[in-house]
């Protein structure tokens, strides 16, 4: 039989982490490595439900797995001494645990890499330990084109609009991933389990407010605190103010999924120690004119539905931001894109330096790439 290994947390065991098991089972002896209680807390910045000895006792305790352990490491690989020494024919991962890192230390060893499509088992419902872990509908923000506009420094010098979503939370995104992680945490403080009814612009402002409270020595863009409490598709017209002047939304459900079914999400590794977003800044009038064109632009062309214009203008919205901004990509990333970008109409960076998503615009699904869901109007 060939030796088969999957990586994970497995907290809160549930039906979908047996159909996991499963399904990797069908393929030979399954071995599975749990990340440690330390691991998890480094990675997530907070404790698992269950320590690592009671997740090992039900693993271990399930018919389709041969053997588990702690993994030894730390960080995102933290399995790498474990892989060396168990020798597995095949790595098994769920699509939103893929990763470029991970295929490529595969590559590296001689394992073969297979991508799970997260199937729950018979009539069962799909589950993730992200939504059972409380009732928390809090959304997190993607900005499609625009981002930086927020920031008075660049509207300033030409005003326009970010365009963001408000993502339903299916996924827990990683913490500094350009999905406004942070701003979220702080919805959290304040309103624990959702966005409470009222009038969206003042819940936002109140959010922004407790987010960057007086003495705060860096503004976090508005459009965070808008992006997430604001459902739907919004466009937020910066002129040189922390605050837009002007704010339309489009929460019609047959555009919105018009953009659900074209946005694909492929997870980047995390940044390198001693990243510096604002290093080397070029932040001119001509390129925040070139990202302001562009996200305009992007906006007429999601209304008309033009998908191949949509990538376009993310495309440009994207290469307006590293003109000005050159350190939000390295070379690392830049080599993950090569590797997709032919499958795709156009591209964007969600998290600068890594620890994000490459963000696809495509008709066609993006091998091993995961989708989000746009909150839609109350």
């Amino acid at each position: 039989m060939k030796k088969v290994f999957v990586s994970g947390c497995y907290d809160m065991l549930h039906s979908g982490h047996v159909a996991f098991f499963e399904e990797a089972a069908q393929y030979g002896d399954l071995y599975v490595g749990i990340g440690s209680d330390k691991t998890i807390y480094e990675l997530k910045t907070r404790r698992p439900f269950n320590n690592e000895q009671e997740r090992l006792y039900m693993v271990k305790s399930l018919k389709a797995v041969k053997g588990a352990r702690v993994n030894s490491g730390s960080g995102l690989l933290d399995f790498v001494e474990d892989l060396h020494e168990l020798q597995p024919d095949i790595f098994f991962v769920n699509s939103d645990g893929h990763s470029n890192l991970k295929e490529q230390l595969c590559k590296e060893m001689g394992i073969e890499y297979v991508v799970s499509k997260r199937l729950p088992h018979g009539d069962l419902p799909a589950r993730s330990t992200t939504a059972l872990r409380s009732d928390c509908r809090i959304p997190y923000r993607l900005d499609l084109a625009g981002g930086w506009l927020d920031q008075p420094s660049v509207s300033a010098l030409y005003a326009g609009p970010v365009l963001t979503v408000s993502i339903e939370p299916d996924y827990e995104f990683n913490d500094r991933s350009g999905m406004s992680t942070s701003s979220r945490k702080k919805a959290i403080e304040l309103w624990q389990v959702d966005i409470p009814v009222g009038d969206k612009e003042k819940l936002a402002r109140t959010l922004f407010c407790f987010e960057n409270p007086p003495g705060t020595t860096y503004i976090s863009g508005s459009q965070d605190s808008l992006g997430i409490v604001m459902p739907g598709l919004n466009r937020l017209h910066y002129s040189g103010e922390f605050w837009p002047s002007e704010i339309e939304s489009v929460t019609d459900a047959d555009i919105l999924h018009w953009i659900e079914q074209r946005l694909w999400l492929i997870p980047l590794y995390p940044r390198h120690n001693g990243y510096d977003v604002l290093a080397g800044t070029h932040i001119t009038t001509e390129n925040a004119k070139q990202l302001s064109e562009a996200a305009k632009n992007c906006w007429q062309a999601i209304l008309k539905k033009d998908v191949k214009a949509f990538g376009e203008t993310i495309r440009k919205s994207f290469e307006a931001q590293i003109a000005m901004y050159p350190h939000m990509v390295s070379e690392d990333i830049l080599e993950v894109l090569d590797k997709y970008k032919d499958q795709s109409l156009g591209w964007k960076l969600s998290g600068a330096g890594g620890g994000g998503y490459l963000i696809f615009v495509s008709e066609t699904p993006i091998e091993n790439a995961i989708q989000i869901r746009i909150r839609k109007d109350e």
